[in-house]
């Protein structure tokens, strides 16, 4: 195969002598062809289109719960067990169906190919396959809800799940179950996909930071996953054929389940976050115009977040029958993996240090993730020391820390890929003010939503309950109201975004000035994304705020 050099800080153009060769989007405009593609960038929108209905959904519980919860009485669901089914709604959709897949399903299909060189995934039927078995359990989710929804929790936690819940609790833990599978096939096909198919000259010290973390999750997913979804058959077995796992009635043990799903929810906090992380170490070079600092030192925390995230999981037990010695060697573990975080956060202020800095909107989304997963971090802390946890413990102080890292970060990071890697999605360009006012109508509106619940929680209020005493009514209010001006922000980008599709394509090859493989075909990209295979002989990052006046998406390279 005919082969081009590629120097990082230059844009490749299509060749005249390939006019027959179309982008992606153009390549049949059948359902048909859709539906049996094997175009991982096809695949990539599929997925973004579903995984966007089911944020709505989500959200919409979400905006239920913040209405219930405006005044002091149970006036809007009527009853606790009404709530419980909207709560559960939103964890379940949220967790299983947005955020766990969101980066990785959407931007990781789409660009890990293009970033290694590759002309697709290593098995893109498998990769067709995993987004069918996303759609079958996100219909079951959605039959579950308009048969009466599930009152468990995303949790499921037994023996409530197990004996006492008269819910759909089995239909909603196989589509937990089928969903699993569908991220396991991703990631396996990553996997395999950046060991194998890397363009020639593309060292592990080479590929792009976004690459280095979709691994790390891609290990996480392959091995926490298989774990969760037995411990969802096992309730499903418990619950159909009365065999004793996890009920005590019947001989089992209700902590045991505790133990198997952390294992894995712990793990599967770092499956939403390190991908978020992965945009973050592209946009913030590319708009500071500076090389990565400590390129090293991010990709190994990459691979530390990864690794000690599979041992900290009994942190979320410190009040579930656990001894007080293994509370205690979970704490000093549950310190260590903030680490390799803290490495992420200071290696990317120092890149920004000196930098030439442009406020485009990818880069908002950036800063504003930096300043919300780091109050994350923080407060992660005080629920990892032992003393603070049992006073914390289900009160309002947790849901503000886990919004703090799955909202504040991974949807932030989410919405600055998605605005950073747009143009070459799409080949258009969105309106660049009404950006920037969605990412600070996002920040404001988060931070007034949620930080009041860091005070509910010191307060005592308990999460979870539909009814509150009236001292708590005026934090709470400041809390929908935030969630309504969140609503607008989330509601933003869908406006203008599908509005840019109304346009002719208008996207330059490399309208950031990036250095990444991607940025060097055309945008849209045709279907097998390169007409020749890249040979990379230069790290990702070389950027310069002296040289950024040369950095041109216009410019050619030379054919060998």
């Amino acid at each position: 195969m005919s082969t081009i050099a590629v120097e990082p800080r230059q844009a490749i153009q299509p060749p005249d002598d390939h006019p027959e060769e179309v982008s992606y989007l153009a390549a049949g405009h059948t359902v048909r062809s859709w539906l049996l593609t094997v175009d991982h960038k096809r695949i990539a929108l599929l997925y973004l289109v579903s995984i966007t209905v089911m944020f709505f959904i989500g959200g919409f519980a979400a905006v239920i719960m913040r209405l219930e919860l405006a005044t002091p009485q149970g006036d809007v669901l009527w009853s606790a067990d009404g709530y419980n089914r909207a709560f559960t709604l939103h964890g379940i959709v949220m967790i299983f169906f947005f955020l766990v897949p969101s980066i990785p399903a959407t931007l990781g299909n789409f660009l890990i190919p293009m970033m290694i060189g590759a002309k697709d995934l290593a098995f893109p039927r498998i990769n067709l396959l995993s987004w069918y078995l996303y759609i079958m359990a996100g219909a079951l989710a959605l039959v579950v809800l308009i048969f009466g929804g599930v009152d468990t929790g995303w949790t499921f936690y037994t023996p409530f799940s197990t004996m006492f819940s008269n819910t759909m609790v089995v239909p909603a833990a196989m589509a937990g179950f089928i969903a699993g599978f569908s991220s396991i096939l991703t990631g396996l096909n990553f996997i395999v996909t950046v060991h194998t198919m890397r363009a020639p000259g593309l060292t592990w010290f080479r590929l792009p930071l976004f690459v280095w973390s979709m691994y790390a999750t891609s290990l996480v997913v392959i091995l926490g996953t298989p774990v969760l979804a037995i411990a969802l058959a096992l309730i499903s077995v418990e619950r159909l054929f009365h065999v004793g796992i996890f009920d005590p009635a019947l001989g089992g043990d209700p902590v045991l389940f505790q133990h198997l799903f952390w294992f894995y929810s712990h793990p599967a906090v770092y499956i939403m976050i390190l991908p978020s992380m992965a945009v973050m170490s592209e946009i913030i070079p590319c708009f500071a115009r500076r090389p990565i600092f400590g390129y090293r030192m991010i990709a190994y925390s990459s691979i530390a977040i990864a690794a000690i995230g599979f041992i900290v999981w009994g942190h979320h037990m410190f009040v579930s029958s656990q001894s007080m010695y293994a509370g205690m060697v979970f704490s000093m573990l549950s310190f260590l993996v903030a680490i390799p975080s803290a490495i992420k956060a200071f290696n990317w202020t120092l890149t920004m240090y000196k930098g030439s800095v442009r406020l485009e909107t990818p880069m908002l989304y950036a800063l504003g993730f930096i300043g919300l997963f780091t109050i994350g971090g923080l407060t992660g802390l005080m629920l990892s020391t032992m003393s603070t946890d049992m006073h914390f413990h289900d009160t309002y102080f947790v849901v503000a820390h886990f919004h703090y890292i799955m909202v504040g970060g991974a949807v932030m990071g989410y919405l600055g890929g998605i605005h950073f890697w747009w143009p070459k999605m799409s080949g258009r360009m969105y309106n660049e003010l009404l950006g920037k006012l969605s990412a600070l109508t996002v920040f404001i509106g988060f931070n007034l939503t949620f930080f009041p619940q860091f005070v509910l929680g010191n307060l005592g209020m308990p999460r979870r309950y539909y009814e509150y005493v009236s001292e708590f009514q005026f934090l709470n209010v400041m809390s929908s109201a935030g969630a309504s001006i969140l609503a607008v922000g989330y509601i933003l980008p869908l406006f203008y975004m599908l509005l840019s599709l109304r346009n002719p394509p208008n996207a330059p090859a490399n309208p950031w000035r990036a250095t990444g493989l991607e940025w060097q075909t055309a945008s849209p990209p045709p279907t097998h994304n390169f007409h020749k295979t890249p040979v990379v002989t230069r790290g990702p990052y070389e950027y310069s705020p002296e040289g950024a006046e040369a950095i041109d998406g216009n410019l050619n390279t030379a054919f060998e």
